[in-house]
Parts: structure tokens; C-alpha cells; sequence
């Protein structure tokens, strides 16, 4: 899978709100930070954190730019409620072994006040 099929994979498993389908997408020892959290580590705390994040409720990840360069995307979006932010996403054969996020903590408590995320 291309590092882009594999954002695009990403992106309907995060819509799916599929916890485990997404933590399969990263390597074992893989790093997701979402810079306003303290940094997740390992495949399993990744799937524990977003099933902690699925919990508020159904979230959509509509993309505005997907951009790809080798082993490197970065992801901008937004949902249906305003919310927004960027992720960048660093994968080595064929799995995401880095991903950095930026969005406003204020902006979700204002779009999705039931989302509590890490």
C-alpha cells in the first residue's frame, strides 16, 4: 500500500470509528502525539486512545489536502462542525510509524463537547 493509500485508509477507518482497524495501520513501536496530549507509544495505546476519542461520539475526518512526498503526508481537515487541524504522518514499509496532530483543544470543546481525547 502507498503512503497515501494508506492516509486515505486512515481517514475511512477514523470515520468508521474502527479503534483496532486504525492501531493495524502503525508499526509496534509506533508514536502518534497529538501535540496539545502527551505522546502515545505502541500500537495498543494508539488503539486505546482512539477508542477512548470514539467514545464522545462519531467523528468525521473530511480531508481539504492530502499531500505526499515518499514516506512523509500531511493531512488537513475539518469536520461537519467547523472543527479543524493537521496531521503528518512519517511511514516505513507500510505502516505509520510517526504521527504528529495540531488542532485548538478549545475549538473541540466547542464542536464536540462529549470528545475527550487521550
Amino acid at each position: 500500500m502507498s503512503t497515501r493509500e494508506l492516509i486515505e485508509r486512515w481517514v475511512s477507518l477514523f470515520n468508521a470509528g474502527d479503534a483496532e482497524g486504525i492501531a493495524g495501520l502503525y508499526a509496534e513501536d509506533a508514536v502518534n502525539h497529538q501535540i496539545p496530549l502527551a505522546p502515545v507509544v505502541g500500537r495498543r495505546a494508539i488503539a486505546d486512545f482512539h477508542r477512548d476519542t470514539f467514545a464522545g461520539g462519531p467523528l468525521t475526518c473530511t480531508p481539504l489536502n492530502l499531500v505526499v512526498d515518499d514516506d512523509w503526508a500531511a493531512l488537513e481537515w475539518t469536520d461537519p462542525d467547523g472543527f479543524r487541524g493537521c496531521g503528518f504522518f512519517q511511514v516505513q514499509d507500510g505502516v505509520i510509524v510517526l504521527q504528529r496532530g495540531y488542532w485548538d483543544g478549545a475549538q473541540l470543546a466547542r464542536a464536540h463537547p462529549d470528545v475527550h481525547p487521550g
